[in-house]
């Protein structure tokens, strides 16, 4: 990443503008954050609370330098499905099962501070030399695939009432302009619950019931939570089945920190730094999972508007992650999105899912793997079919006896085992700028500031 010469307004802006912006970047983020606890069952008010914490967190990190907002994962949907499944499989309820999918995804948010001491230690060439494309690329396409039969199920609650928020979606996305291109997700979300909402399907009593102001984290949805009455063996699945996922996640945040700097003009992996960015966003993740709240990632809907208002103070992002907190505490709010139609919910899925594989195949395409090469070849092979095949085979695991492994988890393990092991590997990071930012699980990449 190059640093460029080009120097942005550093003026003070002033409260009211500052606010507005901090605002305009709450908004941005919203849609895809809240989707997350929708779609897993984990609590609305901790995503939201955990997201502004998180991006505080990250800011301290980075030495309140880079200009990122963190919110709400999509990486890891696969991950909760995978374990709620085993959990429910045990005798647990859904709500039961979601702590010890936490505590993978806390492992996992550990795994970036190894990563960030072996790129110090080793340097990032030769660390990425064993998780090239051939790997995360078909890792990324399995999570998406995995996923695709719940969000039928959704949408097949009212397929009209899907359409239209995947129609909105899509005309947002590919037509829109401004903000309305950066928040498809929350266009598409809004139109469809009140499109539901006026044709009757739509409970609101929740929403009468619910108090306006009250604690967002509840002890029984912690990980911390588990370890009253814990299952040791679905602990260790969890952390199985899960911990691959930060493979494919801390390659999207590699890309995010380009993708941040090339819009804003400054090389935030020289400064402050590619390890204390992995270190701030492994924290934010490690700490909202301890609390029931979902992976963090840094977002692009919001280097979408940092790209659209030419404003890049990291103070302003600050700003946006103080509002979320607060609207943290108002559980009427949530539940609000909770009353949500499960068909709004099928409809945006059935994007979001199609467009996670979709960055599974653009992380290989744009990486130019050698599929002439039969050793690429054999490798993506046996990740797909044994991530896919396990899924959706009668027991939906490998069961080992003492554990289970996810079929996510044993692809995942063969493909990092034969990557090392057979000969001829070829990539090195660094030399293809545009295949390292292939890995980005947001629904409008397109946002990007190209150089």
């Amino acid at each position: 990443m190059k640093q460029k010469d080009a120097i942005y307004d550093v003026r003070p802006l002033g409260v009211g503008k500052t606010l507005t912006l901090g605002l305009q970047h709450m908004f941005a983020m919203f849609g895809a954050t809240v989707l997350v606890p929708v779609i897993t069952g984990l609590s609305m008010s901790a995503t939201l609370l955990f997201a502004g914490l998180g991006t505080l967190i990250f800011h301290l990190c980075t030495k309140l330098k880079v200009p990122a907002f963190l919110g709400s994962s999509f990486a890891f949907l696969g991950g909760y499905a995978t374990v709620v499944q085993m959990g429910m499989a045990g005798g647990l309820t859904q709500a039961q099962a979601l702590p010890y999918a936490c505590i993978g995804v806390f492992c996992a948010g550990l795994m970036y501070f190894i990563l960030a001491g072996l790129f110090a230690a080793f340097g990032a060439k030769k660390v990425m030399r064993f998780f090239p494309p051939i790997v995360t690329g078909p890792i990324i396409i399995a999570i998406g695939l995995i996923l695709s039969g719940s969000a039928i199920n959704n949408c097949g609650q009212n397929w009209w009432i899907a359409l239209l928020a995947i129609a909105i979606i899509l005309v947002c996305n590919i037509w829109g302009k401004g903000m309305i291109k950066i928040i498809p997700i929350l266009l598409g979300v809004l139109g469809s619950y009140i499109v539901a909402a006026c044709i009757g399907l739509c409970d609101f009593t929740p929403v009468k019931e619910a108090a306006w102001i009250g604690l967002p984290v509840k002890w029984e949805n912690t990980a911390i939570s588990v370890f009253a009455n814990p299952n040791w063996g679905l602990i260790v699945a969890a952390i199985i089945a899960i911990l691959p996922i930060s493979l494919a996640t801390m390659m999207e945040h590699i890309g995010d920190m380009c993708a941040i700097s090339s819009t804003t003009g400054i090389n935030y992996l020289e400064e402050p730094g590619l390890h204390r960015t992995l270190m701030g966003d492994g924290l934010a993740t490690a700490l909202a999972s301890l609390f029931g709240a979902p992976a963090n990632t840094t977002y692009g809907e919001n280097t979408g508007v940092l790209n659209l208002t030419k404003v890049y103070d990291p103070k302003v992002i600050r700003i946006a992650a103080v509002f979320a907190i607060v609207l943290s505490f108002c559980p009427k709010f949530s539940a609000i999105i909770a009353c949500m139609p499960a068909a709004t919910i099928g409809g945006v899925s059935l994007v979001l899912y199609g467009m996670i594989s979709a960055v599974g195949v653009r992380n290989v395409v744009e990486n130019k793997v050698d599929f002439k090469s039969s050793r690429n070849v054999l490798i993506m092979a046996l990740i797909l079919v044994l991530s896919i095949g396990i899924s959706y085979s009668s027991a939906g695991c490998l069961d080992l006896g003492f554990t289970k492994l996810s079929g996510l988890a044993v692809g995942a393990l063969v493909g990092i085992i034969l990557n090392a092991v057979l000969p001829g590997k070829d990539y090195e990071f660094g030399a293809n700028e545009i295949g390292d930012m292939a890995v980005d699980f947001e629904i409008n990449p397109s946002l990007r500031k190209k150089k």
